[in-house]
């Protein structure tokens, strides 16, 4: 594997971990106050550490965004706005693991039939029986998971 691949890797590997530290988080936070207020308050302080990040880093000019073609692509905060909602709503309905696991299994999914059907601007992806297999044997072990120690220990 070449170094830009497995940097990619990593990356993914660290997403994963943050999203799920996150979710916890921000779910915490939400039972002291509201929803809305939790996520709000999440969107603003990304919005803060993006605009410092944009001042120590380069600068581009803001005004780019309005050549960005398609414009349904803008969407991606709001559905980000989405994002924090539901993952604060079902870590708190199912638990962080439970949660995670179906948010992962979707994604995989989801990701794949973007990628076969190449929307999005994505390049068209060539379809594989083991692509669907490995997704199906996720969905199993996330059933098992369900099933297994549904004691809960305070």
């Amino acid at each position: 594997m070449g170094g830009f691949f497995m940097w990619g890797i990593i990356v993914a590997l660290i997403s994963g971990l943050l999203m799920s530290v996150q979710g916890v988080m921000n779910t915490g936070v939400t039972k002291q106050t509201s929803l809305w207020v939790s996520a709000g308050f999440v969107q603003f302080s990304a919005l803060i550490v993006c605009i410092i990040a944009w001042l120590i880093t380069g600068r581009e000019s803001i005004s780019s965004l309005a050549k960005v073609s398609p414009k349904y692509m803008l969407l991606g905060g709001v559905i980000g706005a989405f994002i924090t909602i539901t993952v604060i709503e079902s870590m708190k309905r199912l638990g962080p693991a439970k949660s995670v696991m179906l948010i992962v299994i979707m994604q995989i999914v989801s990701a794949y039939v973007i990628e076969l059907m190449g929307i999005l601007g994505t390049d068209k992806a060539k379809f594989y029986w083991g692509k669907v297999i490995g997704a199906a044997i996720a969905v199993a072990g996330v059933i098992i998971f369900f099933m297994c120690g549904e004691k809960n220990i305070k």
